[in-house]
């Protein structure tokens, strides 16, 4: 379970991004976080990855408290949770399959545990006869597909998807959707950002709304109303 307990986050001089944040996120759920640009969306998901830390309060991912995590923690901390970008953030000069070892290769990964665990995920995101295409070769909905992979790489608890449909179109949208949610269906608990009102209000998961910093409406089967 994550919990943000009380949590207020103040940029210098004073500008209040969260404020007051008090969220519960169970094992296992789906939940997308909405609200327009500067509610406080990507710090709230800063402060899980402890690229940023909250000025009071705590947050806790099951018993582990890293609201005061140590530097030499936040590698092991950011293994647990997959990240997922708007803009992919590929390799160019790499293959699919170099660009999701390259995950493991950077935490010094045995040449047998790539060679068993790439084709795991690439065979996940529907990817796995494509593996020598580099990146410029495949469409943009693949390019994303190929970002999940590496981000399942780890095989983390949770996963945030942090505007991942932003430069797709509809039908790769909604594909990228369905992925998530088979993702979430393996029991990874999945975070969901988005401006995509379609989309959110598609899913029929809960949707927690945030304004100004502060949580305003959290539903259980919610629509992005705002």
């Amino acid at each position: 379970m994550i919990e943000f307990r009380g949590i207020e986050k103040i940029y210098p001089p004073n500008t209040v991004a969260l404020q007051g944040v008090n969220l519960k996120i169970n094992a296992g759920e789906f939940v997308s976080i909405v609200g327009q640009s500067g509610t406080g969306k990507t710090t709230l998901i800063k402060l899980l990855t402890a690229e940023e830390r909250p000025t009071r309060g705590k947050i806790t991912i099951g018993d582990w408290d890293i609201t005061k995590i140590r530097r030499s923690e936040i590698p092991t901390l950011r293994r647990q949770i997959g990240v997922i970008f708007q803009d992919f953030k590929l390799l160019p000069k790499k293959t699919i399959f170099e660009n999701v070892a390259f995950a493991l290769e950077v935490c010094g990964a045995s040449v047998g545990r790539i060679k068993t665990i790439v084709p795991q995920v690439l065979r996940i995101v529907g990817l796995d006869e494509k593996a020598d295409r580099y990146p410029k070769q495949v469409s943009g909905g693949e390019q994303q597909r190929v970002a999940i992979a590496r981000a399942l790489i780890h095989r983390p608890k949770i996963l945030v998807a942090d505007e991942p449909t932003g430069n797709l179109d509809s039908i790769n949208t909604r594909e990228i959707a369905d992925l998530l949610l088979k993702i979430n269906e393996f029991g990874t608990t999945v975070l969901l950002v988005s401006h995509n009102r379609e989309l959110v209000n598609s899913l029929r998961r809960r949707v927690v709304t945030l304004e100004q910093g502060t949580v305003i409406s959290d539903q259980e089967v919610g629509k992005y109303v705002l």
